[in-house]
């Protein structure tokens, strides 16, 4: 035990410290995630990150390892993938090949917005819960308390490394539908495009915002019109997707 003790507390070195910190700071940037989360992920104190990160202390490889098992990526050049903690417990290739500790950042129960397509003035607003599903080994999403629920979804949700976005997807009867969606911000929030059918025009594209129900003191749900006290604050977040770039909508 002591030898095990010694091993995982050995100090890396200062080139290899400065690389991992490095890493780790395009890893934050690209997910959008702040450094209190990944700290929490990684069971380390907000105190330890920064220091490792600021070059104040070097990189032990007890903390690499928990942050290469927080993010599920390998920090370490030339060293192995992380071991993934097991079979059950990692997405499968075509959803991204992640770990559910690596994802439980997206864990949430979130208000859905989106414009109504019924009432230029109006915005549709439901539940959508995030949670890893066992049964399946990945993150699914769960639509409820929609005012349509005839066209409540149920889907996979997709993380991979490679692209930084997050995709939830429906695949049924042969039809698919696909949300993209931005990793989320400080705050938890996520903004993209949901990409839907229309019957003879084809395909059509719609701003799509995500927002922790934690982020909203008394959320209004169904077709929330101007006169509701939430539109104006629903209204930022769709806007929001377009006019910070989330979401570019290029002209011929």
């Amino acid at each position: 035990m002591q030898m095990q003790d010694k091993v995982t507390d050995r100090q890396l070195s200062d080139e290899q410290s400065r690389e991992i910190a490095e890493t780790i700071r395009e890893e934050l940037a690209r997910r959008r995630i702040s450094r209190q989360a990944l700290a929490e992920q990684a069971k380390l104190s907000l105190s330890t990150l920064e220091k490792v990160l600021g070059g104040r202390r070097p990189f032990t490889l007890a903390t690499t390892v928990r942050l290469e098992q927080a993010l599920g990526v390998s920090l370490r050049k030339g060293a192995a993938v992380v071991t993934p903690p097991a079979a059950n417990d990692v997405a499968p290739d075509s959803l991204g090949s992640y770990a559910h500790r690596a994802v439980t950042w997206l864990e949430d129960v979130y208000i859905t917005l989106r414009p109504s397509f019924g009432d230029k003035d109006a915005i549709f607003a439901y539940r959508t819960e995030i949670v890893w599903e066992p049964k399946v080994s990945s993150l699914v999403f769960r639509e409820g308390e929609r005012t349509d629920a005839a066209y409540e979804h149920t889907g996979e949700v997709a993380v991979p490394h490679q692209s930084g976005f997050i995709y939830l997807v429906i695949i049924k009867h042969g039809q698919h539908r696909v949300i993209t969606v931005s990793r989320p911000t400080v705050a938890g929030e996520m903004y993209g495009i949901i990409s839907t059918l229309r019957a003879g025009p084809g395909s059509q594209l719609t701003p799509i915002a995500y927002v922790p129900l934690r982020n909203v003191a008394k959320p209004s749900l169904g077709r929330v019109g101007p006169d509701d006290a939430n539109h104006a604050l629903y209204g930022k977040h769709l806007r929001r997707t377009v006019e910070e770039s989330f979401a570019l909508f290029l002209s011929v």
